[in-house]
């Protein structure tokens, strides 16, 4: 069991709402779950989920520890790119969940990963993240590296850290961006009205820098290329929408009645490079647009004409 301490700073704020809101990164529904189970007390007293916080009030929750499920070996077939006793290179689809988790605990890479590499998985991520080092998001297709063993984990994660990690996007976003090329230097954290999304934020973030250039001009869209300085938490679709050019068919992000209809987001990871961890050897590989991107192309070029 976990304890956490709350101490409310503001007056006639509700028991669940203060959770959710609180830096713990509970949802409201797992804040409200805590209080029915009786694992949350207000200055040592069981309280309903309504009950209004005040100035100086004490909450005190027991969050239980997380049973981890297991991930399971499913026979689905990965586009390797690149594989040896250290590592390996996918080319993830889009519609593709890269790790179980609440709602998608099968049909995900990792799934694959445990059928295809059986044993041979860091473990460093614990058993519903083998061999994952970095992560992109279900609806982005392209590139990703994963870990064989913890040594080769390590140093990836280290090579991300110090920003010497090459990755290299291609998307649609929706308008006409007005500069060529440009940075976006900006931090992102948690979205404090939705636990969700993230945001473009001072409070409680991490810094996040994008830097893009227009590849092509279409008439309401624009064809760019992204490479991520950082790695955050839906970096490029934030930092994009942020300048008032979401990612076209971002449907967290994104804006509603699009002139071109695309379901889930127009956004590649078309390039990954890094230092091999046992060779020293730096390694680069390239994936081509896969359909779904060449045929949105396609559409837009049709009418720009």
């Amino acid at each position: 069991m976990n304890e956490q301490k709350l101490i409310c700073t503001e007056n006639a704020i509700r028991l669940d709402k203060f959770i959710a809101d609180s830096d713990i990164g509970l949802s409201r529904s797992a804040a409200v779950n805590l209080i029915q189970c009786s694992n949350v007390t207000v200055n040592g007293k069981f309280v309903d989920k309504k009950y209004k916080l005040f100035e100086g009030d004490t909450v005190i929750l027991q969050i239980p520890d997380p049973v981890e499920y297991e991930a399971k070996a499913e026979n689905i077939p990965l586009d390797i790119v690149y594989e040896d006793e250290y590592l390996l290179v996918v080319n993830k689809p889009k519609g593709m969940v890269v790790h179980p988790a609440a709602g998608n605990y099968e049909g995900t890479l990792v799934n694959a990963l445990l059928f295809h590499c059986k044993n041979s998985l860091s473990g460093i991520n614990g058993v519903l993240r083998p061999g994952i080092v970095h992560r992109i998001d279900k609806d982005t297709s392209g590139l990703l590296i994963v870990a064989k063993n913890d040594f080769a984990h390590l140093n990836l994660a280290q090579q991300i850290k110090a920003h010497s990690f090459t990755r290299e996007y291609e998307a649609v976003v929706f308008g006409n961006l007005k500069d060529d090329n440009g940075t976006v230097d900006a931090p992102i954290g948690r979205n404090p009205n939705d636990r969700k999304k993230m945001c473009v934020t001072l409070k409680n973030s991490k810094n996040a820098v994008t830097h893009y250039e227009v590849i092509k001009r279409y008439k309401g869209y624009t064809h760019i290329k992204c490479v991520l300085e950082t790695g955050r938490t839906h970096q490029i679709r934030v930092h994009m929408a942020y300048l008032g050019h979401p990612v076209a068919g971002d449907t967290v992000y994104g804006v509603k009645n699009e002139k071109v209809p695309f379901t889930g987001q127009c956004l590649h990871a078309r390039k990954i490079g890094f230092v091999h961890p046992k060779t020293g050897k730096y390694m680069e590989f390239v994936s081509d647009l896969p359909d779904y991107f060449n045929e949105f192309l396609v559409k837009l070029n049709n009418i720009s004409k």
